[in-house]
């Protein structure tokens, strides 16, 4: 089910909000766990399966972990870790590496898996191993109640394409939480920006991208290679951060507070900064289940740049299975080393150079990332940097670029941060709950509204990870 279409918007969101609203406090955790397991159920219905055995080994895991001691202690985890590993490795990998082995050996030794991939299956998977890695770590106890570790792993808001949320920052809220007005109504505002975010930027940005690489690269020129490229870079932005900002605004329509997962990551003046702004979630993941407990920066500059390489690896593994993923997480790797050997200092010489120098590194890395396949994400990235060769125009501009796209992508180029840095803080905060700021809110929706009832294009770039 996704938040932008109109069975969650005019059937789940309203049933389910208005339902939590009378029931009991007690009963409030069974009920959005099973709202939870029916919204994932929607859209698949028997792997939903798969989704209660998680919860139960991993339940079952942290228990065992809390009532063991030295190696034994760390034997459960280590189980419980590889178990997670093991079912996110057959349902998103398999293909990959089979199909690997075969390129390797230049011949057919296996026959590809046709598996189907559980929607948000990474995310969920790194929320239940960061569980069981944190009552191993004593930086959380386990729970004791089956109800409310199921409800950490299968929340709906977050459940699909986070933000991965952390045991210990809201279990607290699991066991107790109250809703207020003010809290209510800042999540519905939250809400309709993200959904304003996906539907009326992301969507309009994605056609025009799927367009350009709806063609075949023997008629993409420079001009639309760029394009492309420039829009997707805006495209993605919206749509995850709009999914990050719904799930946010549902938390607190529920009575959590979820933490921030974007921080302007385009306004960055270096990649070093760029991946402390952008899906910060999974950079925290990645830094404190993995850079850390390979050493981190203790052990030597040599190492320092091994375990980043290791991390940026698994970060691009992470995200699917095809080794163009796998070469945009080296890719990102190579720029961030590059700056801890010294780069980052002349780049802090100059903010403007730094920007400049982000966004394109940033903007080419994700050609690697839409691409279908390296070799086509190769032809673009030729057509961009060469355009001495590459500057016949096959392709009428205004087949895939419109004026209703160049207007949008005007409204991503202010709404990346530079409105916020560029507006003083005394006006922003008069808009801020204000009546001018429900106007807003209002006309967003019944525009969102509008485009959901008349359009069928609405896909979310990160449920496929």
């Amino acid at each position: 089910m996704v938040f932008s279409s109109a069975v969650f918007l005019f059937l789940f969101l309203p049933i389910v909000f208005i339902m939590n609203f009378f029931i009991k406090k007690g009963t409030s955790n069974l009920f959005l766990l099973l709202s939870s397991l029916f919204f994932y159920a929607w859209g698949e219905p028997y792997l939903v399966l798969l989704m209660v055995f998680s919860i139960v080994i991993n339940f079952l895991t942290g228990l065992l972990i809390s009532n063991s001691e030295g190696n034994i202690r760390k034997a459960f985890l280590v189980a419980g870790v590889a178990l997670n590993l093991a079912f996110l490795g057959y349902y998103k990998y398999s293909g990959f590496f089979v199909s690997t082995l075969n390129d390797i050996a230049e011949k057919k030794l296996f026959d590809v898996p046709n598996i189907e991939l559980p929607i948000g299956i990474s995310f969920f998977t790194f929320q239940a191993i960061s569980y069981i890695a944190d009552v191993y770590r004593n930086d959380t106890r386990a729970s004791k109640n089956i109800v409310n570790t199921a409800l950490y792993i299968s929340f709906f808001p977050q459940l699909i394409a986070g933000p991965i949320v952390k045991y210990r920052d809201i279990n607290k809220q699991i066991e107790k939480r109250s809703l207020s007005f003010d809290k209510v109504s800042s999540g519905f505002k939250r809400f309709i920006y993200g959904l304003g975010k996906k539907v009326l930027i992301s969507n309009t940005l994605g056609l025009c991208v799927d367009t350009i690489y709806s063609y075949d690269a023997s008629l993409i020129d420079t001009k639309m290679a760029i394009i492309g490229a420039v829009c997707y870079t805006f495209q993605i932005y919206y749509d995850f951060s709009g999914y990050s900002d719904m799930a946010i605004g549902l938390g607190k329509m529920f009575g959590f507070d979820i933490l921030e997962n974007f921080n302007y990551p385009y306004l960055s003046k270096s990649i070093t900064e760029f991946w402390r702004r952008w899906h910060i979630s999974l950079g925290s993941w990645f830094r404190e289940y993995v850079y850390i407990p390979l050493g981190g920066n203790r052990k030597g500059k040599g190492r320092t740049y091994f375990n980043l390489f290791i991390v940026f690896l698994l970060t691009g593994l992470w995200h699917g299975a095809d080794m163009s993923f796998v070469l945009w997480g080296i890719y990102h790797g190579f720029f961030t080393i590059i700056e801890r050997l010294g780069f980052k200092k002349i780049l802090a010489k100059s903010k403007i150079i730094g920007f400049i120098y982000t966004f394109i590194v940033v903007n080419l890395g994700w050609v690697l990332f839409r691409a279908d396949n390296t070799t086509q994400a190769l032809r673009y990235l030729r057509r961009m940097l060469m355009p001495w060769k590459y500057n016949n125009v096959q392709v009428p501009m205004w087949k895939y670029f419109d004026e209703k796209t160049f207007f949008i992508g005007i409204c991503a180029v202010l709404g990346m941060g530079i409105l916020k840095r560029t507006v003083p803080e005394k006006i922003s905060n008069k808009y801020k709950d204000s009546v001018l700021e429900a106007v807003y809110c209002i006309v967003i929706l019944g525009l969102c509204m509008a485009s959901i009832a008349s359009d069928t294009y609405n896909p979310f770039i990160y449920f496929q990870f």
